[in-house]
């Protein structure tokens, strides 16, 4: 294990998304954590400046609008801001989104990885901690774990952009010796998350008494990991990971998406008193997306027995708290949904078409 890292200004690339928002929030509650964050965001479409909530206003945060393929304004930020770390959430990660349109994702994962890694060439006292997916991986068979040794085998466009960027962050750590850590984890949910993704989508159809899509019979598998216990586990090894290594960051509560369903389906029927045999008359089964990956399960040992992380949630709490937090914040789910949103931010932050 390496020495302590004390971050004093840490960088924080997406951190009006779901995951980056929660870093956010997470980092600026933390007592021994007595730094500066600087939220750099592009504010694409699923990005929000509600999702940091009250952290954003703490005099420690600092909210910045820029691109992280714009390697001029990020090392400006950096020198300016005295960054000792970067920790890097943004990308476009939606697979249906990239089978439609892949470019974009080339765009902002590979090259704005490439930008950010030359950002931190020119300045090498910088930490560069890299956020990835398991979807690197490829798909399981009904048995077995991915492990940080697990060879490459990316299905979608999403992936082979996400798996394109770990490679070059492992590149120029070997070339250049810059000083970085990276993690690959499983399938993220919890509060804030745009409602594209399965669970908030399920979570606000139920409530609305829409279809809920499930792709081809719903037999596809993914291990389930709370958004709190994710930005933990990359705290951890932000201080604590061994330089250039890799971890692995799952949640261990494998589910079928149909199974998962009928879980989620029993957890809003309690929270809302609707009837559970009508919710489960809302599911509607759907052609298959192409190159759908059979099942994902992460082995978190290293993780576990190297930096002493584990999980502070399962399925049950953690789907329990999801749903309170969505049929609570109604206000922000409508302005997501409606468009005001889109409106909000063009009157606060400027236009971006």
């Amino acid at each position: 294990m390496t020495s302590l890292r004390q971050p004093q200004n840490v960088l924080v690339t997406g951190g009006c998304g779901f995951i980056g928002s929660a870093f956010v929030r997470f980092l600026l509650t933390q007592p021994a954590f007595t730094g500066r964050v600087v939220n750099l965001d592009l504010l694409t479409y699923a990005a929000n400046p509600d999702n940091v909530g009250s952290a954003s206003a703490s005099p420690r945060y600092l909210f910045v609008q820029a691109d992280i393929t714009d390697a001029a304004a990020v090392t400006q930020v950096c020198s300016q801001r005295a960054v000792d770390t970067i920790v890097h959430f943004a990308a476009e990660s939606h697979v249906d989104r990239s089978i439609v349109g892949p470019g974009a994702f080339v765009q902002a994962n590979i090259v704005g990885t490439y930008q950010l890694l030359e950002v931190v060439r020119s300045l090498p006292s910088i930490h560069f901690h890299h956020v990835s997916t398991d979807e690197v991986y490829g798909s399981l068979g009904a048995t077995g774990l991915f492990s940080e040794t697990t060879p490459y085998d990316p299905s979608s466009p999403y992936s082979a952009s996400k798996a394109a960027s770990d490679h070059l962050v492992r590149a120029y750590a070997r070339t250049y010796g810059l000083s970085t850590t990276l993690s690959n984890c499983s399938n993220n949910y919890g509060p804030y998350q745009f409602p594209e993704k399965l669970i908030p989508l399920m979570i606000m159809n139920l409530c609305e008494g829409k279809p809920l899509p499930v792709y081809g019979t719903g037999a596809n598998v993914r291990d389930w990991l709370y958004v709190d216990d994710h930005v933990e586990a990359i705290w951890t090894i932000v201080l604590r990971g061994r330089r250039g290594e890799t971890y692995n960051i799952g949640g261990e509560a494998e589910w079928a998406n149909l199974a998962l369903l009928h879980k989620l389906i029993e957890v809003v029927a309690r929270a809302t008193g609707l009837d559970t045999a009508a919710l489960k008359r809302q599911i509607t089964f759907v052609t298959d997306r192409p190159g759908h990956d059979a099942r994902y399960a992460i082995n978190c040992s290293k993780l576990k027995s190297e930096l002493g992380w584990t999980q502070r949630h399962n399925i049950e709490s953690g789907l329990l708290e999801t749903v309170r937090w969505y049929l609570d914040n109604p206000e922000w789910v409508s302005r997501v949904k409606s468009g005001a949103y889109r409106n909000w931010l063009d009157l606060n932050y400027g236009r971006r078409d």
